[in-house]
């Protein structure tokens, strides 16, 4: 079998990964977006499959080049036949915070109310109707980076008549009613194959907005959690991680989020609005980090699904392309 092309600028995130891969003796290349570069005439299909694995908030880390790039070498691997995981359909989304709650908004599921805009101008006007606190959220964010909360009308006109309001790399936010998480946490809800894996429930103060779950150091109990896909020097924080299963409705819906989105590995968060008690999807995720320290909190490991999932694509593909040239023979 070709090997699989693994797309990544964090050099800590998918150490998981490529330990299972590693284990099962698979064939990889691990390829940097934000140094890249690639050949219009080239159309061969060097890999048997190709996962993205491209991070928004790369630009955090000197990387968003990349970023819009993606999108492109995504559509023309695509355009030539290559079997991408999370390719161009879902990372238009994962880089689209915009997009996707329009993507909840057709498919009848309950969000953050919210508007749109494209200068910092706009921004009062934008929040005429909304309930206080809001949150100013970039576009393109990626573990919680561009969210800044304001209690109130006048701390936001201050931001705006000093000109510290940031809209991000593409000139895009939400201005969004900040939802008060009832019982204190939010529920991210992990996918594979457009199919529930499992779910967590994430404790937190509510004023931090990068819950990034690998990165999360206690269970709910406060036993101490090995974080094995970001840094080991990354700071111990006083969130808290414990899992759950979500009731059927949650779950039809997720599934029927990451579908509709062509997210082949990804996530969706909510959480219960405290005002009023409902329901509210307000992230999708196809970059997902699983949980750090997995098999204590949801009882396996999530890496050995996820290379179980990327073998049956390899080899589905694998398979296609010999029917494919054996037509042509």
């Amino acid at each position: 079998m070709k090997p699989f092309a693994i797309y990544h600028e964090h050099p800590d995130w998918f150490k998981p990964l490529f330990a299972e891969l590693e284990k099962r003796g698979i064939p990889y290349e691990r390829t940097d977006p934000t140094h890249h570069f690639f050949d219009i005439e080239n159309i061969s299909r060097p890999y048997s499959l190709f996962f993205n694995r491209m991070s928004p908030s790369a630009y955090l880390r000197g990387g968003g080049q990349g970023i819009f790039f993606t999108l492109g070498y995504l559509k023309h691997l695509e355009n030539f036949g290559t079997k991408t995981i999370n390719g161009y359909k879902a990372f238009s989304y994962e880089i689209s915070k915009v997009a996707q709650l329009s993507l909840i908004k057709k498919l009848g599921f309950g969000y953050p109310k919210a508007r749109i805009v494209n200068h910092a101008s706009m921004v009062l006007a934008a929040s005429e109707g909304l309930r206080f606190p809001v949150v100013v959220k970039a576009n393109i964010g990626g573990s919680g980076a561009g969210i800044v909360k304001y209690n109130s009308r006048e701390d936001l006109q201050k931001d705006v008549d000093t000109g510290n309001i940031s809209l991000g790399l593409d000139d895009t936010a939400l201005v969004q009613e900040f939802i008060p998480a009832r019982g204190g946490h939010l529920t991210r809800v992990e996918t594979i194959g457009g199919k529930f894996l499992y779910a967590i429930n994430v404790y937190s103060s509510g004023e931090s907005f990068n819950l990034c779950p690998a990165d999360i150091c206690q269970t709910n109990d406060g036993r101490e959690l090995v974080r094995n896909t970001c840094a080991v020097d990354a700071p111990k924080n006083t969130m808290r991680v414990e899992a759950y299963q979500p009731p059927q409705q949650v779950i039809d819906a997720v599934e029927a989020i990451v579908q509709h989105a062509g997210i082949d590995v990804g996530g969706v968060e909510y959480m219960i609005d405290d005002r009023n008690g409902e329901l509210v999807y307000y992230d999708v995720n196809a970059l997902s980090n699983f949980v750090a320290d997995a098999v204590n909190v949801i009882g396996f490991n999530p890496h050995e699904k996820l290379v179980d999932f990327l073998e049956v694509r390899a080899h589905d593909n694998e398979l296609s392309s010999l029917t494919t040239s054996a037509a042509f023979q």
